[in-house]
């Protein structure tokens, strides 16, 4: 089964073999998109963050992966952000990828870690049109390298073959192969075998981030020392509220969430008993029979008072809300969004229309000004100047990605990550979730986190006001940052 980007996806295990590598750089195909790819740009740059100035190095270049018989298959593009002058040993260095599948990093790039960040007008973050790349002074370059990672068919990233870049790279396992050779790549030809290593990835990110740390290991021969998710997809199944109860409750909570922020009374205490009330009284009552006559009122009654969605709705959705459909995002002519339940659009349907065709502001509206943003950045001050379109969101890779072979089951990342916990004991965990947050719902993560039972206190989950992007608003990424500055100096947050 296979969803667009926006919506949730269910996997299913790849059944593939793992391809060869080599690192040399072979000549570019001459009749592939990566003969336009120039060669390596190397920038020197100053910053301020934290009171502090620092120096470095931005590199953004290809790497190149070869077949099984050797022969070059992709060029994989990417920007390193290295501090001059720092000790390699003792420095951590952080791989970036985003999610999708089918999205390129301009988004953690310029919305969460990188030395700039694309800042959008504070009287209406949905206007994509305003928003100004400035300097980002919550960067993470004081506390690591940071090397960010286009995946195959996204971003600046190119496959050499295209014919035979959907069995090669669009899925779970082969996807996590090429990752991992790319992070030994960068490691080898920059001598950083000695650094800490971490993984950073976003929503479905948060899947690739687990097999990336799983395949570094058993192909590549490299233990990571963290990942750090963000708005992470960990066991998709979660998403997925097709007649699925437990789906439904862990989604309730985002759902009460953006309703007590719009009534000012948004606080841990009253999250928690968000989540308390979603996986008990809500969740034993939507998987037992459904209620009868004034049972069933107060029921939705009871949802509707929690979430500000009008009880006839509750009612209509048999008190299973669904966030992708039009009659639960769209009220009194302004349609919220999926990414960010608090963010709302002029709902251009207000009488109703199928969900389908309901707009979503973030991935179709403001969202793409990271694209913009990025390319221009990459080209006036990195010097990577290419005609490429740098694509931000490929739903070509998206809509070939391969969720495993028919009949199998769904692949389940829980086990892998247990298994990692459990062979890596110095293995550290870092969750970031959004309140807002429908298409990651931070109740899947909550959980996944309860219910791990070797290392849990190495797994820490944190909360934040707002949606996927949580970083988008100034206050939550500086919150973020000093969250993840803890985390990267070992401290116990």
């Amino acid at each position: 089964m296979k969803y667009p980007i926006r919506a949730a996806l269910l996997l299913a295990p790849a059944l593939l073999t793992t391809p060869s590598w080599a690192v040399d750089k072979p000549a570019d195909a001459k009749d592939s998109l990566a003969a336009l790819l120039p060669a390596d740009a190397v920038t020197k740059h100053h910053l301020t963050a934290g009171g502090h100035a620092i120096a470095y190095t931005a590199h953004a270049g290809t790497l190149t992966l070869r077949d099984d018989d050797g022969k070059p298959s992709a060029k994989v593009f990417y920007i390193a952000y290295t501090q001059d002058g720092a000790n390699a040993a003792n420095r951590p260095v952080s791989f970036f990828f985003n999610g999708g599948p089918g999205a390129g990093t301009a988004y953690l790039n310029l919305g969460a870690a990188g030395p700039k960040t694309l800042q959008f007008p504070s009287d209406d973050s949905t206007d994509g049109a305003r928003a100004k790349l400035v300097d980002n002074p919550d960067t993470w370059l004081p506390a690591t390298d940071m090397v960010f990672i286009d995946a195959v068919g996204t971003g600046y990233s190119k496959p050499l073959d295209p014919a035979k870049a959907a069995k090669a790279y669009y899925g779970v396992k082969q996807d996590a192969s090429a990752f991992a050779k790319t992070i030994e790549l960068w490691v080898g030809a920059n001598a950083r075998q000695a650094s800490p290593h971490y993984l950073v990835g976003e929503s479905y990110g948060g899947i690739r981030s687990i097999q990336v740390a799983n395949a570094l290991q058993e192909q590549q021969n490299l233990i990571v020392n963290g990942i750090v998710m963000l708005s992470p997809a960990i066991e998709m199944s979660f998403l997925d509220d097709t007649d699925n109860p437990l789906s439904s409750a862990m989604a309730l909570p985002t759902f009460i969430a953006a309703h007590l922020d719009e009534t000012h009374q948004l606080s841990s205490q009253a999250i928690d008993d968000a989540y308390r009330y979603a996986l008990g009284p809500y969740l034993s009552t939507l998987a037992n029979t459904p209620p009868q006559g004034d049972a069933a009122h107060r029921f939705y009654a009871e949802i509707a008072q929690r979430t500000g969605i009008p009880e006839a709705i509750v009612a209509k959705e048999r008190g299973a809300l669904s966030a992708m459909a039009h009659d639960v995002r769209s009220r009194d002519g302004r349609l919220h969004g999926l990414y960010d339940f608090t963010q709302t659009i002029a709902d251009p349907y207000p009488d109703g229309i199928e969900n389908g065709n309901s707009p979503e502001m973030t991935l179709s509206g403001y969202g793409r000004a990271y694209g913009n943003a990025f390319s221009g950045y990459v080209a006036n001050e990195l010097g990577f100047r290419t005609e490429l379109t740098y694509d931000l969101l490929s739903m070509k890779v998206n809509s070939a990605w391969n969720f495993g072979e028919p009949g199998t089951p769904l692949t389940q990342q829980i086990p892998v990550l247990r298994k990692l916990l459990a062979l890596d004991p110095s293995l550290h965990v870092f969750v970031a979730n959004g309140y807002f947050d429908m298409a990651c719902p931070f109740g899947t993560t909550r959980w996944t986190k309860d219910h791990i039972p070797v290392g849990a206190d190495r797994v820490s989950l944190h909360l934040y006001p707002g949606g996927h992007m949580l970083y988008s608003r100034p206050a939550s990424r500086a919150a973020l940052w000093h969250d993840v500055s803890a985390f990267y100096a070992g401290q116990k947050i």
